[in-house]
């Protein structure tokens, strides 16, 4: 089967010599999203995601999985109607409790889409639509749009493990800033996604 991200793999090596040699070095993307994941279910994994370690977030997510068991994924209105002391013993903090529990009332309120109106939307309706929410970013939904509705030109130019990457690939003393990142990946368009999934993977020199 020929490999999906082959086009962008390839815009992207004849960019330069940094990029052809990493992605030499990387081989073959393997980008894997969870194709449709509905927007709520994104956002709540999200959040129980940031500013962890992936293991950390894989951990709450399993303790807030283990207490629904009769559903592969706890639905808005049991989200509501947990009680704050179950949620914080799967790990969360109070802060980031607050914030699903709006996802999943804003999510029964119809101000987070289901996936089929999601999927027809544009990446910056969805985005200014959802980051009225509190807890909930760019990062966070540019996830979504990564993960869940396979977006193929998305730079989360707020992560720092693109800035990182980016930074280590070209040498450069400091990363760049939000808005040089944003100007820089114009570059890469209309294949952003990819080249982030690269520069997520650039190593320590």
């Amino acid at each position: 089967m020929r490999d999906r991200y082959q086009p962008a793999t390839e815009f992207l090596s004849s960019l330069d010599d940094d990029w052809h040699q990493h992605i030499a070095v990387v081989g073959p993307c393997l980008h894997q999203p969870h194709a449709a994941r509905d927007p709520y279910e994104s956002l709540v994994r999200a959040i129980a995601y940031q500013q962890l370690h992936a293991k950390a977030g894989d951990a709450i997510v399993g303790r807030l999985l283990a207490l629904f068991p009769s559903v592969s994924f706890p639905r808005p209105e049991q989200i509501v109607a947990t009680d704050v002391d179950q949620l914080r013993s799967c790990g969360f903090s109070a802060s980031k409790i607050a914030t699903i529990q709006g996802i999943a009332q804003a999510t029964l309120d119809g101000v987070v889409p289901d996936y089929a109106t999601a999927l027809a939307m544009d990446d910056e309706a969805l985005i200014e639509r959802l980051i009225t929410l509190r807890g909930v970013g760019r990062w966070t939904v540019e996830m979504l749009l990564i993960y869940s509705l396979e977006r193929p030109d998305v730079l989360p130019a707020d992560d720092f493990g693109v800035r990182e990457g980016y930074r280590r690939l070209k040498g450069l003393e400091v990363q760049p800033t939000r808005k040089q990142m944003i100007e820089i990946g114009l570059e890469w368009s209309p294949y952003r996604t990819v080249a982030s999934w690269y520069l997520w993977r650039v190593p320590t020199r």
